[in-house]
């Protein structure tokens, strides 16, 4: 689809222009918010400040574009849902046990 937009006034083209930056902030939001809805409330999850070691915390609320998180040395942070992953739990204890088939 094409728009010719050479015959516009400059009226016309600012109106345009508001409708064309409105339709790309609400898709920015629905694209954060398809993000969000990854993670839940209570989920641990990690991350890596610019910078720093890597850090571990719980979801504890959704913002308008971050997410809030509580590390496990008590550390408040809001992170954009794009920089967070789902923690795996990892102890040198555990021994991850395979099933086997019986022959």
């Amino acid at each position: 689809m094409k728009i010719n937009i050479d015959n516009l006034t400059r009226e016309e083209l600012i109106d345009l222009n508001h409708k064309i930056i409105e339709r790309l902030k609400f898709m920015d939001q629905m694209h954060t918010h398809i993000e969000m809805m990854q993670f839940n409330i209570g989920e641990k999850v990690s991350f890596f400040p610019s910078g720093r070691e890597e850090r571990i915390g719980t979801v504890v609320k959704y913002n308008k574009k971050t997410i809030s998180i509580v590390t496990e040395k008590g550390e408040r942070w809001n992170v954009s849902p794009h920089l967070l992953s789902k923690y795996k739990y990892q102890n040198k204890n555990i021994i991850e046990m395979k099933k086997f088939r019986k022959a």
